[in-house]
């Protein structure tokens, strides 16, 4: 009865290209954070060298590479606005710049997304990132993202979020 099982899901599934893209865009905003590094150099780097690669025994998913870009180049060019929403939505006394850079370039790429990408659901956004988040944190850093990128998306995407809250307890 092999023929009745459900084939397994696609690694090119478009879901899939995404979340590698997300996760580039994270690590390319944190190399570009700690080494200085430009925007043009870092998506030179990451397209040639690390997206649907093996690199010293680790694979890299292949990405949606249109949507890795924009994360990049969307991140870099509104940086200003984005850290602006991140530091209203920190506790007080805890802005962005004391933020260690991996949990840094994850709230940037998420709030740009919320911000700037309303063709995704701002629960896609936060559920994506709060889950790149796990796979640098074990502590308290994907509760950090989550309440961080809720309150963004209530700020910038109320209705969104209000009619998904309405729904849930219905």
């Amino acid at each position: 009865m092999a023929d009745s099982k459900k084939p397994a899901k696609s690694p090119d599934k478009k879901a899939n290209r995404r979340g590698a893209a997300r996760l580039a865009a994270v690590q390319a905003l944190y190399q570009m954070d700690v080494a200085g590094k430009g925007v043009v150099d870092a998506l030179a780097e990451f397209e040639a060298f690390w997206i649907g690669r093996e690199v010293e025994g680790i694979t890299f998913k292949p990405a949606e590479n249109a949507f890795f870009r924009d994360l990049l180049t969307g991140v870099v060019r509104e940086q200003r606005a984005i850290d602006g929403k991140i530091d209203a939505a920190l506790a007080t006394g805890w802005p962005l710049k004391r933020i260690e850079a991996v949990l840094r370039a994850i709230l940037r790429a998420g709030a740009y997304e919320l911000l700037y990408r309303k063709d995704v659901p701002g629960r896609v956004v936060i559920s994506e990132y709060v889950d790149i988040a796990h796979s640098f944190y074990a502590e308290d850093e994907p509760g950090l993202v989550n309440a961080v990128l809720d309150t963004i998306a209530r700020d910038v995407r109320g209705g969104e979020m209000k009619d998904r809250q309405v729904r849930c307890n219905q």
